[in-house]
């Protein structure tokens, strides 16, 4: 008997061993961007404050910053990062199948997609919310006043689940009309195919902003969903999702602690020890992510602290012109609390 314990025992050793064996020969996305020297990133095809090439044709946005934080922390330099535009509909696939290290592209986090495609979320860099835009010769004051309405929905979102939802939940009957990508839809909107177009409600103020209908159309008061949008990995690479991770919590950090793009050589001088170790003066937090000590110092220098982020793409200083809200820190009655970086 213990002879057969002992020959099963040596068995499951082998077949273990050997998983874990083929397990250390797959490299992981960090070894991978590491000797290609590049970080893809899946972006937006263009939604202005996440991810837009301006005019002369250099991508912006909240996403892109997220992009050329993690090109920061493991190359040391942001300029690495390359964007692949994505539709909905190919977003997760692009992820799935090694096209892009991270996706990065305004996405909902949601139970099925964390836990059924084969992918994972590394945090939430937006608290947004489903809203409605009408034109104002509507004069819709509510979203109850929409039942009988034809409503503009961009197909492969979590939009047109939500959108059902709620108005079959208060028996009220729409007629959805679904186009396979945002910018069609917008077209078809603005051209009058629609009575009402929903989306995210960040993403309807940019279709206003960049559009310049903010004299015509509006934005409902009313949001019918969470949509906590952030970047996804593939899941069991866990060393890689944690530098995405962290790469963003760098950028809360920073802004907690009022350290800036402009201040960040002078705040080497610190004596504040959690100060001195956030940016690398006091080695730790770099080995334990496997990336260079000075990982940190780099997303600030050169991309900035979160709040300089939101307030150039989204916020005051961008044509969106969107509060903070949620999204301002802890500190300052909102969702974002940056996790001990120590």
């Amino acid at each position: 008997m213990l002879k057969r314990l002992f020959a099963a025992g040596a068995a499951f050793g082998a077949i273990a061993f050997t998983a874990a064996s083929v397990s250390a020969q797959t490299p992981s996305t960090l070894e991978t961007v590491k000797k290609r020297d590049q970080v893809i990133c899946g972006v937006n095809v263009g939604l202005a404050g996440f991810s837009l090439p301006n005019s002369q044709g250099k991508w912006t946005g909240l996403d892109i910053d997220m992009c050329n934080a993690v090109a920061a922390a493991v190359l040391g330099d942001a300029t690495k990062a390359k964007y692949v535009p994505l539709s909905a509909q190919q977003r997760f696939l692009a992820l799935q199948s090694g096209e892009i290290d991270v996706l990065v592209r305004n996405s909902t986090i949601t139970l099925e997609r964390d836990a059924g495609l084969g992918i994972q979320y590394a945090g939430i860099n937006f608290y947004d919310g489903q809203g409605f835009m009408v034109p104002k010769k509507l004069n819709v004051k509510g979203l109850a006043e929409l039942a009988g309405a034809t409503i503009c929905v961009a197909q492969g979102t979590t939009h047109e689940f939500n959108m059902a939802s709620w108005f079959r939940g208060r028996n009220l009957q729409i007629k959805a009309v679904v186009f396979e990508s945002q910018d069609v839809m917008y077209e078809a909107f603005f051209a009058g195919r629609c009575d009402a177009m929903t989306q995210d409600s960040s993403a309807l103020a940019s279709a206003l902003a960049t559009r310049g209908k903010q004299a015509d159309y509006m934005v409902l008061p009313e949001l019918i969903s969470k949509e906590p949008l952030g970047p996804f990995v593939r899941r069991g690479d866990d060393v890689w999702m944690t530098v995405v991770r962290w790469s963003f919590m760098a950028m809360l950090e920073a802004e907690e602690r009022g350290i800036t793009k402009a201040n960040v050589d002078e705040q080497l001088k610190s004596t504040d020890a959690l100060v001195k170790r956030f940016l690398g003066v006091t080695p730790g937090n770099g080995k334990a992510l496997q990336i260079d000590e000075k990982w940190a110092y780099n997303i600030v220098k050169q991309v900035g602290n979160y709040g300089e982020s939101f307030e150039r793409n989204v916020g005051m200083d961008s044509p969106l012109k969107l509060p903070r809200g949620l999204n301002a820190l802890w500190t300052k009655s909102g969702l974002m609390y940056p996790v001990p970086l120590r």
